[in-house]
């Protein structure tokens, strides 16, 4: 007999030893049942239940299934990898560099400001697009501030060149917004610029939509590169939530009541009390109808189970 029983226990997994106290303490002649629920008292797991309750460095997960581990999150749910869930970045180079210099001197000092901004943010892709001319040794028609900054920004693989060349000794130079917008639409990403591009919303209604949407304008006050915290005006996102990928919508706050304690409306009031913590901050109409949807609830649920 405790041959048999302890055949049949360790087939459901239980150690050998665990199995043997046991017995010794309710005797050979125990039931299974009482013996079952001995081991459970003890804590006794089945091995198999032991081993998933270890941690193993690499699960599975099935198909389809929302469960995950605690340890294992997706990149962008914590902290690890934001830059997976912000958006790409685009520069329009020439207008920055002009808005620093007061549109007298092209400053690549302005760029850099920007470009700092955005990676302390945590921005991974940020491209800066200006003309390749402005390579060239400046001149007094066209001052540039800092021209050394280009360079390094080049070899960062930050800043890009749009292509230009000479022509029976006239500069030929593409039009650089539209890599800008181009490249900007393709990744999906925001247009840092002051310019609207009013042609080239006008050329492609695609591009129309994505520059009214995905246009951040800036400021430079004392050096200090300052997009908007509102960027598509007071109802719009705010500029965390345009630079991400995965908006995070506000808390709903209430707002305090201008008459405080004074106020007679009583539960009509739409404003919060803070005195009128434990009371209902709904209206009388919307109690009743609270409270006559409850019973009728209630009542479908029984019916459920019944007919079940």
């Amino acid at each position: 007999v405790r041959q048999s029983k302890m055949d049949f226990f360790c087939k459901l997994g239980y150690g050998k030893q665990d199995i043997c106290k046991v017995l010794k303490n309710l005797g050979q002649e125990a039931l299974e049942d009482d013996v079952l629920k001995e081991l459970i008292r003890m804590g006794s797991k089945p091995q198999a239940l032991e081993n998933q309750a270890q941690p193993s460095q690499l699960k599975l997960v099935a198909r389809g299934s929302c469960s995950t581990t605690p340890g294992l999150k997706w990149l962008g749910e914590d902290g690890s990898d934001s830059s997976d869930s912000l958006r790409p970045i685009v520069i329009d180079g020439s207008n920055v560099a002009m808005s620093h210099g007061n549109k007298e001197v092209f400053s690549c000092w302005g760029i850099q400001l920007a470009v700092d901004w955005f990676r302390e943010r945590g921005h991974t892709y940020i491209k800066v697009f200006v003309p390749l001319w402005r390579k060239e040794p400046p001149r007094q028609d066209s001052p540039i501030a800092d021209q050394h900054i280009l360079e390094e920004l080049e070899k960062q693989s930050v800043l890009v060149y749009t292509p230009s060349r000479k022509v029976k000794g006239k500069r030929v130079v593409c039009y650089d917004d539209r890599y800008i917008v181009k490249v900007a639409y393709e990744k999906d990403g925001v247009i840092v610029s002051n310019d609207h591009y009013r042609d080239l919303q006008n050329e492609n209604p695609e591009w129309k939509w994505f520059i009214e949407q995905r246009l951040l304008m800036y400021s430079f006050v004392s050096n200090r590169f300052m997009p908007p915290d509102d960027p598509l005006g007071r109802h719009g996102p705010t500029l965390s939530n345009f630079l991400s990928k995965k908006p995070v919508l506000p808390e709903k706050k209430w707002q305090p009541c201008p008459y405080g304690k004074k106020c007679t409306y009583g539960n009509k009031c739409k404003f919060y009390h803070p005195e009128r913590q434990h009371q209902a901050q709904l209206s009388v109409a919307d109690e009743l109808r609270a409270k006559t949807k409850v019973p009728l609830a209630l009542g479908k649920e029984e019916e459920r189970c019944q007919c079940s």
